[in-house]
């Protein structure tokens, strides 16, 4: 079978998938918020796919529960093979073993957050940094648990100290867009967008997001075109027919008095950014 359009499966989220998901999103979905614990050098080579990765976590793990790193590790490929209960009690048992381990706390927030917890997710995360100690890729994380939360205004305050302390990095700017575009403030939503999308650093997540905005404002061309820089041309413009199609159905269903939902929700970057 044919995988989705990946803005299709964007749209058709009720919840933040993958950006808490595959990362806010996004995925950027195999970065960690930990990487404190040790140089990508230092890892040794992770297993292709992630059921085969759970289960090489999961043999280390069983063989020392009590290593922090091991229980992190191990809560990633849980959460990135779909495990998301069993991820939250694994890191959950970490936490207990090692309660003072902030790397343990921020990764058991990500799995908190991606679990649906997020009143919970936002505490843990809290505890994971200090404000003398601000970590601003936590902070982009805890705006993207307010806004699933839907307390936006609180969730932008947060992503502006997070730019404080890296200005125009694009994956805290792409998560600032998407909470625009939640409250259909899509001029707003475009403006982030645009500075993310002329970073060096900007991913496909970032122009994908840029796409779905500009195309949620009609210009279906243009969202088209920027689309198309990560995608085949035939993906490209099936997720454009399908944001059309989309609005189009909203606005019927507005006009027969139907319950408004002008804007769907988003995958906003995965908590690991």
């Amino acid at each position: 079978m044919r995988q989705q359009p990946s803005i299709r499966r964007l749209l058709a989220s009720a919840a933040f998938a993958a950006l808490i998901a595959a990362g806010l999103g996004g995925c950027q979905t195999v970065s960690d918020i930990t990487g404190s614990l040790g140089s990508r050098a230092e890892q040794p080579r992770a297993p292709e796919t992630p059921q085969r990765a759970a289960e090489v976590y999961g043999e280390r793990y069983r063989a020392n529960p009590k290593d922090g790193a091991t229980a992190i590790a191990y809560g990633q490929a849980l959460r990135n093979n779909g495990q998301r209960e069993q991820a939250v009690a694994v890191l959950e048992q970490a936490t207990l073993a090692s309660p003072g381990n902030k790397a343990v706390l921020a990764a058991y927030g990500r799995a908190l957050a991606d679990n649906g917890n997020f009143k919970l997710a936002f505490d843990v995360l809290a505890r994971a940094h200090s404000p003398d100690n601000p970590d601003w890729k936590l902070l982009s994380v805890q705006g993207t648990v307010l806004d699933q939360m839907g307390r936006h205004d609180e969730a932008r305050r947060y992503y502006d100290s997070a730019l404080k302390i890296v200005p125009g990095e694009p994956s805290v700017l792409s998560n600032l867009g998407l909470s625009y575009m939640l409250t259909r403030e899509l001029p707003k939503a475009e403006e982030a967008l645009r500075q993310a999308y002329g970073s060096q650093k900007a991913d496909a997540r970032v122009r994908q997001n840029l796409a779905l905005v500009v195309g949620l404002q009609g210009r279906f061309s243009e969202a088209e075109q920027i689309a198309r820089a990560d995608l085949p041309p035939d993906e490209a413009a099936a997720n454009v027919a399908y944001l059309k199609q989309m609005i189009q159905g909203q606005r019927e269903g507005q006009g027969k008095g139907k319950a408004r939902n002008a804007v769907p929700m988003a995958a906003l970057n995965q908590p690991d950014q």
